[in-house]
């Protein structure tokens, strides 16, 4: 059997599932604009990256420091709205969703684009970073409360489109705590990072999974994950692998399909561009269904 085959026999041979998605997950969709100034970013954020050459890609834009916080949070507040729509050029969440359809199945997740939320039902995913549709205070010791960015959102980018005044944004519309009065910030990983009710919640998902299902045949099917956060997935998947006897790993990944040697008789590794393995392991499952 080549590698999609036996990707797709030892999916139909589980009981349950986890699914671990990184940054190359949401590439293989199309979404190259995060670590990068593709063509994409360069149609919304041109306008940006003129002004501020090293801002190349979302990433990079948004931890940028800017000359004022009017002009960060103009940025922010398009990058944001650019969240809620962004295009996912190619169907690669859907092969995901024909390939595990069938199964018991839990996602988590180091994306904080919530896109794993347009296919999957929130109760599956476990978003563990954060996710830019929320804000939270920057002072956290009176607020552990996240706040629906999108109402804000809505609010700023109206102003600034209708006052034609993309790459400034006065100082009514920055988003502050209702509670404590405090600015906030977008509630991804940083040093302000807000570890409180709904973080738990999110790893409490995924735990409570395991839990029920540590004595199934279990896949750990990884998506994308590099070897800049490699802690939050890869390493207890490879743990995961190694102390619960049926399970077997997968790693689906054009330039990191790793695996622990201590794992490496129950490790399959697919060098190969992640949609397209989707893709044919979804059209094998669809065929026989």
């Amino acid at each position: 059997m080549n590698t999609v085959e036996q990707l797709v026999e030892h999916i139909k041979a589980a009981d349950s599932i986890i699914v671990g998605g990184g940054s190359g997950m949401s590439n293989a969709a199309g979404m190259n604009f995060w670590y990068e100034d593709s063509p994409t970013f360069r149609d919304n954020f041109g306008d940006v990256l003129d002004s501020y050459p090293t801002a190349r890609g979302l990433f990079n834009m948004s931890y940028m420091k800017y000359e004022s916080n009017n002009i960060h949070w103009a940025i922010m507040m398009r990058m944001l709205d650019f969240i809620y729509t962004e295009p996912v050029s190619l169907p690669t969440y859907d092969f995901l969703k024909m390939l595990i359809a069938d199964k018991d199945y839990h996602i988590i997740t180091t994306n904080q684009d919530g896109i794993f939320n347009r296919y999957f039902p929130s109760e599956k995913i476990s978003p563990i970073q954060g996710d830019w549709r929320y804000l939270q205070s920057t002072e956290t010791e009176t607020d552990k409360k996240l706040y629906d960015a999108k109402p804000y959102v809505d609010q700023a980018v109206t102003y600034m489109r209708d006052n034609n005044s993309l790459l400034f944004l006065p100082d009514e519309f920055i988003p502050t705590s209702p509670a404590n009065g405090a600015e906030m910030q977008s509630w991804v990983r940083s040093p302000e990072f807000l570890e409180d009710q709904k973080y738990y919640e999110e790893y409490h998902k995924a735990t409570q999974f395991l839990n029920q299902h540590r004595h199934d045949k279990i896949v750990f099917l990884e998506l994308g994950v590099g070897r800049m956060t490699p802690m939050f997935i890869q390493e207890p998947f490879w743990e995961l692998t190694h102390y619960l006897p049926n399970s077997f790993y997968i790693n689906i990944n054009p330039k990191d399909a790793l695996t622990n040697p201590e794992i490496r008789n129950r490790s399959l590794l697919i060098k190969d561009d992640i949609n397209d393995v989707l893709k044919q392991a979804a059209m094998m499952i669809k065929g026989e269904s």
